[in-house]
């Protein structure tokens, strides 16, 4: 076998590079930044449908060039339920805007990626109405879900699957009975479909391209202190931060070295919800128990700890319903001069600095809902390769994630908009943003929808506003009419008995 050894050079620029000592022919892994041949060539052809969604909307006279389409993308953020439905119903409004069709990519975690799953189960979703899917999951979401997920027959068949699931070599884990339960949740049968199936519904371009995001962290380490990112295409699941990928299918085998040891048969769709929606079966953010480690190694004096402490801790770090996968970076060897390259570790993970801690070093990965730290779905369509150049945000939380991801797109150096609506100075919200940086073309444009109802209330339809404000004029003059009537019933006899006194 030929040895093999691989360099990764960060430039500090932010021009990153891969150098290989060896051929990567015999390899069962992709090394490279750039995006993968089927992705390249799903751009082609979906640049096509979106350059006739734009002439049509736009009412351009001529037709686009293949460099003057804009690659438009749809961004979500986590919430469970509500997510759900809310994404279902972006999507209806986007598409009778005739919006949808303009759009390249969909990033999706925690709840929306149950949208995302279920609608690429149809090739052609994007082309018909959407009305009537939302109908269907809004039955899902409205029964009785402790007797459909918890009925003996149910019971009998989590079983049977996770004992198959064993016998087929995969490490049983709380997130695969999780997915069969959101399997029952939102489906009430089996669902065969699998994540390389939705290849179908890219094959000609017809739909957007869909990527989840998911994150990968270390035992009894804080999320806080080391995460990184994993993204899941219908093509290939990797890391964007090393510049590693794996087909699909080959998602769950085990690798060393860069090469295929034990095929595994692909998991079905619900496994991989499962592992993407664990964030309401978890402990808190343990951020607020523990101090994050600085990203400076400083000289400190350690004192040891008790073993009460080492318990408290494990007992608060443990993540029951983060699954491990097996790691297919596994033997990859980064560079013997690591501290001396210029290798730019990220500005939030401590553990970069140190070799050994990276993720080639583990046996296993240990992924969790991205939720836990950042809850957007962005990172992915941060990379360069990708060339983002507008993001809708459809904003399924409280908070206002679209500052927390200034914040940290900031600090990382990777261009994003800098001044950005906040929560917390922003008295009254707008239920539409549009943020951009007019001096770096490199920064995406950003239409920033969070949840909020303002000025929708008061139309019946957009730009059909003077129905409503009759109806509340009316409103309004019954209401003063009622209170007249109210006290004329008691001053009329008052008025009587002076009258009949005259």
């Amino acid at each position: 076998k030929k040895n093999f050894h691989a360099e990764l050079d960060y430039k500090c620029d932010n021009q990153r590079s891969l150098i290989l000592s060896s051929s990567q022919e015999d390899l069962d892994i992709r090394l490279g930044f750039g995006l993968c041949a089927q992705e390249q060539d799903f751009i082609r052809k979906r640049k096509k449908v979106v350059a006739a969604a734009l002439k049509d909307v736009l009412q351009l006279k001529e037709d686009l060039q293949e460099d003057e389409v804009p690659v438009v993308a749809i961004m979500t953020t986590g919430g469970g339920t509500r997510a759900l439905t809310a994404m279902y119903a972006h999507l209806l409004s986007v598409q009778e805007l005739n919006i949808l069709d303009c759009v390249s990519y969909i990033t999706g975690l925690s709840g929306t990626t149950w949208t995302m799953s279920s609608l690429y189960e149809d090739p052609d979703w994007s082309q018909k109405d959407l009305k009537e899917a939302l109908n269907d999951v809004r039955k899902h979401v409205l029964k009785n879900k402790f007797f459909a997920c918890f009925a003996p027959n149910r019971l009998k068949y989590y079983l049977k699957e996770l004992c198959q699931r064993e016998k087929e070599g995969h490490r049983i884990c709380f997130t695969d009975l999780w997915g069969l339960i959101i399997e029952t949740m939102l489906h009430e049968k089996e669902d065969s479909h699998k994540l390389t199936d939705q290849q179908q519904a890219l094959n000609q371009g017809q739909n957007p391209l869909p990527i989840y995001l998911s994150l990968n962290v270390k035992d009894k380490i804080s999320d806080q202190d080391f995460r990184e990112w994993v993204e899941f295409t219908p093509y290939e699941v990797g890391f964007p931060k090393y510049g590693t990928f794996i087909r699909a299918e080959d998602f769950g085998s085990e690798f060393f070295m860069g090469r295929l040891m034990k095929k595994m048969p692909e998991s079905r769709i619900c496994f991989l919800e499962g592992n993407l929606l664990t964030v309401i079966l978890s402990p808190a953010d343990d951020e607020t128990l523990f101090p994050r480690r600085p990203n400076e190694l400083d000289t400190r004096v350690v004192c040891p700890t008790d073993s009460f402490s080492d318990v408290f801790r494990d007992v608060v770090m443990l993540r029951p319903a983060a699954s491990e996968i097996p790691n297919f970076l596994k033997g990859l060897q980064m560079n013997n001069n690591y501290l001396e390259s210029e290798f730019s570790k990220w500005k939030d993970c401590e553990l970069d600095s140190q070799p050994n801690h990276l993720t080639a070093a583990t046996d296993y990965l240990i992924l969790i809902d991205t939720a836990f730290a950042f809850a957007t779905s962005y990172p992915p369509l941060m990379r360069p390769e990708r060339k983002v150049d507008v993001i809708l945000h459809f904003n399924y939380s409280s908070a206002f994630l679209i500052s927390k991801s200034s914040k940290y797109f900031a600090k990382q150096g990777i261009p994003f908009p800098t001044k950005v609506p906040d929560d917390q100075e922003t008295p009254h919200v707008k239920e539409c943003y549009i943020v951009g940086d007019k001096e770096s073309p490199e920064t995406p444009i950003v239409i920033f929808f969070p949840l909020v109802n303002d000025t929708f209330r008061e139309y019946k339809a957009p730009g059909k506003i003077q129905i409503v404000q009759w109806y509340l004029y009316r409103c309004r003059y019954l209401r003063l009419w009622r209170l007249i009537a109210h006290y004329s019933n008691m001053l009329l006899p008052m008025w009587w008995c002076h009258w009949r006194t005259i």
